[in-house]
């Protein structure tokens, strides 16, 4: 469906990242602030943060584009880690894992903080997720979720945090993929998020609003109101999709009309050239060949109704196995240089 996705790495990996985030605050590796970009080393491919006024999002030092970077160069292949060096210097998204949320999300904000940069997160355990096809989990109830959650914001705390919320979790309650029994759960505990994290002192929040591929707006404002639009700063669109930019910012307009005029941030991970448009129409969304980084983050963005382009999927990151790739979150290196080299 339009809307599936990998769901990052496994939570092992992210956990260790976490931890990661958290020496990395003790140790200095990461020194903070100022606008221009910081010049401190990371575990050895020389990744910096961008600068702050252009992309004030945090650039995880060791993030697996950085660990090929560096691979690459120390066997030599210096032109390949150059194109993998498109991805590695940008900010991507962390996705929260269903375990140890608290220390997950304490160990990327503490980070960025650290270097003087807001922590991008992605929330993805709602229940029944997926609708069982390559991303399927969750929580295994509301109650889970809600204590996951709690766990989320305790790690958070009073640091900066952007947060995109359960990506395809509205969608799949207006095309019927979910259950009707779940509706109800899922309205509340969507709702019940944003109110959590908009409680903390310095988060922003991002509802999951499908893509411009997606029927039309007319069919998910009323499921985005239900979930508390009112109260977050904004929704997303394209996630983990391929819609090109303009695309994107024509739904995000039409769809912000009908929901107050709410902002919006776009997924600009993987949209450079566009869509694909061959194979069976199902699963172009699933690894599609011959597609394009798309433009770099950024806050300085074409149109005042849009808050960011982010890259809130991960580049080279399956999105499923299909088309002969690993398991969606699994990094398929072959893949992620592919999109850098078919990148401007």
């Amino acid at each position: 469906m339009y809307g599936s996705r990998g769901a990052g790495a496994s939570a092992a990996r992210r956990i260790s990242t976490a931890v990661l985030g958290a020496a990395l605050l003790i140790t200095g590796c990461s020194s903070g602030g100022g606008d221009g970009a910081d010049k401190d080393a990371d575990a050895g491919a020389g990744i910096t943060q961008q600068p702050k006024g252009t992309a004030p999002f945090w650039v995880n030092p060791d993030g697996t584009a950085a660990q090929q970077l560096a691979d690459l160069e120390e066997s030599g292949k210096k032109q390949d880690a150059e194109q993998i060096r498109k991805i590695a210097e940008q900010p991507v998204a962390e996705w929260i894992g269903p375990d140890n949320p608290e220390e997950q999300t304490r160990g990327f904000t503490e980070a960025a903080d650290k270097a003087g940069r807001t922590a991008l997160l992605v929330l993805y355990n709602i229940p029944h997720r997926d609708c069982g096809q390559y991303s399927q989990g969750g929580a295994a109830d509301g109650n889970a979720y809600r204590a996951w959650l709690d766990g989320v914001a305790a790690g958070i705390g009073d640091r900066s945090a952007t947060v995109i919320l359960e990506p395809d979790a509205l969608l799949h309650l207006v095309d019927g993929c979910t259950p009707e029994q779940f509706h109800e759960e899922r309205y509340d505990l969507l709702k019940g998020a944003v109110g959590k994290l908009k409680s903390l002192k310095d988060t922003k929040v991002y509802l999951d609003a499908g893509n411009a591929g997606w029927q039309h707006p007319d069919q998910i404002f009323e499921p985005l109101n239900r979930a508390g639009i009112a109260q977050a700063d904004g929704f997303s669109v394209n996630v983990s999709n391929f819609y090109s930019t303009e695309e994107s910012i024509s739904y995000g307009k039409q769809l912000s009309a009908k929901v107050g005029g709410k902002h919006f941030v776009v997924d600009t991970s993987r949209n450079g050239k566009g869509p694909y448009t061959g194979g069976k129409p199902d699963e172009r969304w699933c690894n599609p060949p011959g597609r394009a980084l798309g433009e770099t983050p950024t806050t300085k963005t074409a149109d005042p109704l849009v808050d960011a382009y982010l890259w809130v999927k991960r580049p080279g990151e399956s999105d499923g196995e299909c088309k002969g790739g690993p398991k969606a979150g699994q990094w398929w290196a072959d893949y992620a240089l592919k999109l850098a080299k078919a990148s401007s």
